[in-house]
């Protein structure tokens, strides 16, 4: 027979191996670092120019930055911050290279969710937002997975749960119940309504004095922050559940979208949610402060099977949520939920494989317009980025075949740039709704 305490001996032991995993993949002082980027990577395939253009403009103007040659002197290698000044201060054809952005928007932010464990939304979530760095944006990330797959590759290892969304929840909880105490109260008659208590346990956490800031960490990538997760945030849907109780007029699927809506609109460009694998406190609050659904799924046909329930069961939840709260105080998110897009993605799609010709062609004709034209690929250096909590486009091209980086590197830059295509199509239409 087994108990906690032998769960615990085995947590105990897998801990120690996690150590050991890290110091493989991270750096000798268990931090994750940035690689630099090539010039033959920084002029074709992030500024998308001439190499021999790129070469003439560092050549003109010796006050941009120059990078690091190495041993072989063959090519210089730039740093992310060094990229984002050459970006900023370089113009092809009087054309500046920043990436397009409404003005005077707020951040536009996309949730990756679904029911199925394993249908890639980390992998996506990640490869996302490098690709969106590397094309010049400012991107934070919200991981509301316990599993912390996204903070793990993003090399967020000691996370305390106070400071994940759980973290966020419980502060909403304090400061709107002490914004329901606050008002007005009662009628001309006298009436009084009872007070909202919350007991001590929950005070004396001192969330409700948190900034948003102490929420979010910095990571390798300069231009990119996350909210991250960990395995003991796992309770939060026990805790919400009691938090509830506690206040029943509390809404709480909107906790996430009111600490987003306290961020300086120009905080960020991009803010994407990696979804837990269920319908749940924490997923709500990320499809509801979401504009978009992305929506990953395997080839196979239980994953068709699985994001078909999902489907519905978060419409199910969504008129629930729409009829049951009518005098929600809403921000720049407004009920009934409404979202500027919805997309299917299939993730692990090998072209050559007639099941998945099969299944792809049978989410076509489901889904429609809704279906992502460019499904990512399983390749060997797909696979090899998951197994070092890496994405593809933090690998060393040297590590491995040129063509067989590329090919891995095709598959995320033409879903990215498809993604792109989407938001940039939906952003400036986002405040007109507020």
């Amino acid at each position: 027979m087994y108990t906690h305490e032998d769960l615990a001996k085995l947590q105990a032991q897998s801990l120690k191996m996690q150590g050991w995993i890290r110091r493989q993949t991270f750096s000798p002082a268990n931090e994750k670092t940035l690689r630099r980027f090539s010039s033959w990577e920084v002029s074709e395939l992030i500024f998308r120019i001439n190499q021999s253009t790129f070469r003439g403009k560092l050549a003109a103007e010796p006050n941009l930055p120059l990078g690091e040659v190495e041993e072989d002197g063959r090519q210089r290698w730039f740093s992310l911050d060094e990229i984002n000044e050459l970006r900023r201060r370089i113009r092809i054809s009087r054309k500046s290279l920043m990436p397009w952005r409404p003005e005077g928007k707020r951040a536009f932010r996309a949730a990756v969710a679904n029911f199925k464990g394993g249908a890639g939304k980390s992998t996506v979530a990640l490869h996302f937002a490098h690709a969106a760095a590397l094309d010049g944006y400012r991107v934070l990330l919200v991981d509301f997975d316990p599993q912390a797959t996204l903070s793990h590759s993003m090399g967020l290892t000691d996370v305390g749960e106070d400071h994940t969304v759980w973290g966020i929840m419980a502060r909403d909880l304090e400061r709107e119940t002490d914004r329901m105490n606050a008002a007005a109260r009662g009628a001309e008659s006298g009436t009084t309504l009872p007070q909202r208590k919350l007991p001590a346990s929950i005070r004396d956490m001192g969330l409700g004095s948190l900034r948003p800031a102490d929420f979010i960490k910095p990571t390798a990538w300069s231009t990119i922050d996350i909210i991250p997760s960990c395995a003991n945030a796992a309770f939060v849907e026990f805790a919400s559940a009691q938090y509830r109780h506690l206040n029943p007029e509390w809404t709480f699927f909107g906790a996430v979208s009111r600490f987003l809506d306290s961020l300086a609109d120009d905080a960020y460009d991009l803010i994407l949610f990696d979804c837990p694998p269920a319908i749940g406190y924490q997923s709500m609050n990320a499809v509801f402060a979401a504009d978009m659904l992305y929506i990953p799924s395997g080839p196979g046909y239980w994953e068709y099977d699985s994001t078909t329930s999902f489907i519905g069961q978060l419409s199910e939840a969504l008129e629930d949520l729409s009829h049951g709260f009518e005098n929600f105080p809403t921000g720049k998110i407004k009920l009934p939920k409404a979202f500027a897009d919805i997309r299917f993605l299939m993730t692990r799609y090998e072209p050559s494989n007639e099941l998945h010709q099969a299944m792809y062609a049978a989410f076509q004709q489901v889904f429609g317009p809704h279906m992502a034209e460019h499904p990512i690929e399983l390749t060997r250096a797909v696979e090899q980025s998951g197994r070092f909590l890496s994405s593809i486009y933090e690998i060393d091209y040297r590590e491995m075949t040129r063509g067989t980086w590329r090919r891995a590197r095709a598959t995320f830059d033409q879903a990215y740039e498809e993604f792109k295509s989407h938001v940039v199509a939906a952003w400036d239409k986002l405040e007109d709704q507020v």
